[in-house]
């Protein structure tokens, strides 16, 4: 935000506004909480002839958060590197804060590759490689910051994205805004834990931000190679068509954009990429200067050379006069379809189909609908309420089994529109259980443990006598796939209790879904309902939530029938089964997991799998209180000094505190896995 084109038409006579000890000449940028201007010192030519002031949006200072820009100055101060952007500091006018910083003649790096790729050129490996090690030199800087004592501040910019970096028409290169950088004072205690709002550009982030798990400086690494993949292949590493699809690409570490160009790039530069690229951070580099010094081969020609040819690069892509009737033609043309796509959600164009009248719906478990809209269907097809065998009638027409309608069959859950005997040979299932003999909890331990593969079938009839029916599929001890017939747990209703959206603002999503393909996060976040993270952790904590019920029946029956195919689901959850057996525990003990921990005298011991809890296999992607659950086994120690030890910040910890609640749920899990016992 803090770099803009000079050729950028000037302000019309009297526009400029004095601000303090400024000249504010224009506004050039509005973004999440501020706002950017091209500023002149009132007098003198002090501290630069034009440099950036940014203020607070008046949202903001009436929030009462006037420390940010405060605390952006800090960590800007705390960096003095010639690939970070200079700030001149933090004041006050009146009651408005403001930050003055450096003004980078040029434009960001997002710019130069929308206009290289409008015009169909590709930007030389070397010069992508110049200025990713520029960006690893910044970074450096940062990482290593510390304070005026000589504390480390553990800086985490958190928002590496070529919009944050700046390219001067010398050939410079910047990194800037540290609006959301996250700085650490003291000791480490290995990788903070995220904040509560995720920041950043969703296309950049690293696994381990999108997942909630803690994370440190080796996440600006991911998304710094992202960025260099983007450079040298012209297009984002990861794939997807919607922002939850590239989200799923990255927690998948899905590269294969990035793959696919392998054979063309220079030879090694590929592997060090998918390095970097690594979904377990230990597997990256460790630092920037490592990453840098295995990216300096690629360099070619020399770094004089290539700030010369980046020179004329900005140079060029600053020319936005051949573009603009491109891109004016390009908005006209996707107001046009966005129109179009409006007036078919609410059917005021083009004939209506025969479901637009209403949809009858006749239930295999006795239930019935009448008249329900077509974005209503689809809703209960993806969310799994409707299965294949279910009957519809259309206008009026005969009921037909909802599986032969090809137009709506296709929106079935997998796990919806498949029986057990399509799935799986005729016979018993490999593994048979009733809830009232042994728990849920126990169930999903032994899948944990013997790392199955396939799917598993839990059912009860409730007071009315109405089948309630969940389905599991497992694929090596790790959750991919639940579906249930509980209307309850939709992802609307869900999105609802997480104070999400509100009730309006679903319904005006149900009435749109037929134009976003009947999928309702795609259409939450196509209309800017919810941020696109707040819907992939949803989705995950969805399928997390409707495991944890299970625990709760204390009647029903479970089915499990071993296979190494897993069905296609637009959303894979890959979730360790720890995590849905800790939220279980949350159910079970009705809110406080400690009431089902034995008396606080009790001594602790191993259980019969404490060697296998030593192993980082073994403890997995489980929640960060379960793991440490393993760093007690070799201490003799009650029940009580266990908690105690759990909740106090460790050298394993991360940043975030453990409450007593959560770290009960953690014991009576470990238990559940083997982990421990108790005397």
């Amino acid at each position: 935000m803090l770099v803009v084109e000079k050729a950028s038409p000037p302000p019309a006579a009297g526009a400029a506004v004095l601000f303090g000890p400024f000249v504010l000449e224009r506004r050039v940028a509005v973004g999440g909480s501020a706002e950017v201007f091209i500023a002149r010192p009132k007098l003198g030519e002090r501290p630069a002839r034009q440099f950036v002031v940014k203020r607070l949006l008046p949202s903001y200072r009436d929030s009462g958060e006037l420390d940010l820009l405060e605390r952006e100055a800090e960590l800007h101060r705390a960096v003095a590197h010639e690939n970070v952007v200079t700030v001149y500091g933090a004041g006050m006018v009146g009651e408005e804060p403001y930050l003055a910083m450096e003004y980078v003649e040029g434009l960001d790096l997002h710019r130069l590759l929308r206009r290289a790729e409008a015009e169909a050129r590709a930007l030389p490996v070397g010069l992508a490689v110049f200025i990713a090690r520029r960006v690893l030199a910044a970074l450096g800087a940062v990482h290593r910051a510390r304070d005026p004592e000589g504390n480390p501040l553990h800086i985490v910019h958190r928002d590496v994205t070529p919009s944050n970096v700046y390219l001067s028409i010398d050939g410079a290169v910047k990194l800037g805004d540290f609006g959301i950088a996250r700085a650490r004072k003291g000791p480490v205690r290995g990788a903070a834990a995220p904040s509560a709002g995720l920041k950043g550009k969703f296309g950049y982030l690293a696994p381990e931000q999108i997942a909630s798990e803690p994370f440190d400086h080796r996440a600006d690494l991911f998304s710094l190679a992202a960025v260099l993949g983007e450079l040298v292949i012209g297009k984002r590493v990861f794939p997807g068509e919607g922002q939850l699809a590239v989200l799923l690409a990255i927690r998948d570490v899905n590269i294969d954009p990035l793959r696919a160009a392998a054979p063309r790039l220079p030879p090694g530069l590929f592997g060090v990429l998918e390095r970097a690229l690594a979904r377990d951070p230990a597997s990256r580099f460790d630092d920037a200067e490592a990453f840098a010094r295995a990216l300096e081969p690629f360099e070619q020609p020399s770094a004089s050379e290539l700030g010369r040819t980046l020179a004329e690069w900005v140079s060029w892509a600053r020319d936005s006069s051949a573009l603009e009737g491109r891109l004016r033609d390009s908005v006209q043309r996707l107001r046009a379809v966005r129109s179009a796509a409006a007036r078919r959600a609410d059917g005021s164009s083009a004939p209506p189909s025969r479901a637009s009248a209403g949809v009858a719906i006749r239930c295999k478990d006795g239930r019935k609908y009448l008249a329900v809209p077509l974005p209503r269907l689809i809703e209960m097809i993806t969310s799994g309420d409707l299965g294949a065998d279910d009957e519809l009638s259309l206008t009026g027409g005969d009921f037909q089994p909802l599986g032969s309608m090809r137009e709506l069959s296709e929106y079935l859950v997998p796990s919806s529109a498949m029986t057990t005997s399509r799935l799986f040979e005729p016979g018993t299932p490999d593994f048979r259980a009733a809830l009232g003999d042994t728990g849920m909890l126990e169930v999903l331990a032994r899948m944990r443990a013997r790392a199955e593969s396939g799917a598993m079938f839990i059912e009860r009839r409730d007071r009315s006598g109405v089948l309630r029916r969940k389905e599991l599929y497992v694929r090596e001890g790790r959750l991919h796939h639940v579906a249930s017939t509980d209307p309850a747990e939709r992802l609307g209703e869900y999105l609802l209790r997480r104070g999400a959206i509100a009730r309006e603002e679903l319904e005006r999503a149900l009435a749109t879904l037929e134009a976003h393909g009947g999928r309702l996060g795609d259409t939450l976040v196509e209309l800017g309902l919810v941020d696109a993270v707040e819907v992939f952790r949803a989705i995950r904590d969805q399928g997390r939530d409707r495991v944890a019920a299970l625990c709760g029946w204390t009647r029903g029956n479970v089915s499990f029938y071993r296979t190494p195919h897993s069905p296609h689901v637009e959303f894979p959850l890959d979730l360790d089964l720890a995590s849905p057996m800790m939220a279980g525990v949350f159910v079970l003990g009705k809110g406080d997991p400690c009431a089902m921990l034995p008396a606080d005298s009790t001594r602790l011991r191993p259980g019969a799998r404490a060697a296998a809890a030593r192993e980082r296999v073994e403890r997995g992607t489980s929640p960060i209180s379960l793991q440490l659950v393993a760093t007690l086994l070799g201490e003799s120690m009650t029940v009580a000094e266990a908690l105690e030890q759990l909740v106090t910040p460790r050298a394993e910890a991360p940043g975030r505190p453990i409450g007593r609640k959560e770290a009960g749920a953690a014991l009576v899990t470990a238990r559940a896995l083997g982990w421990v016992a108790f005397d």
